[in-house]
């Protein structure tokens, strides 16, 4: 259970790539900023519901 507490931060971080990578490349569009933002939140509640949960 130690190892998954952690999966909220991956996810997290997976979103911010989302929305690095086309900001780098130049090709930015509200689908990468929509998915983007949807990763980052489902991370953050993710994070706050296992961190919990394993108290």
């Amino acid at each position: 259970m130690s190892a998954l507490k952690y999966l909220g931060i991956v996810v997290l971080l997976v979103g911010v790539v989302i929305l690095t990578v086309p900001t780098i490349v130049g090709a930015a569009s509200n689908t990468f900023l929509l998915a983007g933002m949807a990763t980052i939140i489902a991370g953050f509640f993710c994070h706050i519901l296992l961190n919990k949960k394993s108290e």
